[in-house]
């Protein structure tokens, strides 16, 4: 399998952070359990239950003290632009699994911490939770992919996306343009 270097990465960075500073969803992503992905027009989102039929509620890989999953991880939002870079293999690599791929900017600049996002009907807050990938992400995108997205000097830029908790329910649906409240 033959994945993007970093130096192929570094030399698309610029267009990569030339991203809208807002921009419609291309694509859903809901995944009901592990490995498994669908792409759908639309998706409830709401406060109590994140995603309707995703896994956070039984499977959150962050969790709150008390053991429930934490709502800083409902909703992940990755640049179409670093997804069109990173997954050089459509046909035999899975979808990473963001819930939103968009041609936007999600630096800390576009959105800091805090920040408050409309998609569509919903309302997302942006999360103080850096999103550094996981194993998964070197495995299936390759280690080269990985380390661009964590170098230190790349970090405001949030190449690997940013994570969002729901603030109010709503429904959003492919086209719904995201930006800040």
């Amino acid at each position: 399998m033959k994945f993007a270097t970093g130096a192929e990465l570094d030399s698309r960075l610029d267009w990569i952070t030339s991203a809208p500073r807002e921009a419609p969803v291309d694509l859903l992503c809901h995944r009901p359990g592990f490995s498994e992905r669908s792409f759908p027009d639309r998706l409830t989102l709401t406060v109590a239950g994140g995603i309707e039929g995703e896994r956070w509620l039984k499977h959150p890989w962050v969790k709150l003290p008390d053991g429930s999953p934490d709502p800083r991880i409902q909703v992940s939002i990755l640049s179409k632009r670093v997804l069109d870079s990173v997954w050089t293999d459509r046909e035999n690599v899975i979808h990473p699994g963001d819930t939103m791929i968009a041609d936007i900017d999600l630096s800390e600049s576009n959105f800091p911490v805090g920040s408050r996002i409309s998609a569509g009907t919903a309302v997302l807050e942006v999360s103080d939770l850096f999103n550094n990938a996981c194993a998964k992400w070197k495995v299936r995108y390759g280690n080269e992919s990985y380390q661009w997205l964590n170098r230190p000097e790349y970090r405001h830029f949030r190449l690997r996306g940013i994570l969002c908790k729901i603030v109010g329910d709503g429904v959003v649906s492919v086209g719904d343009v995201l930006g800040k409240v």
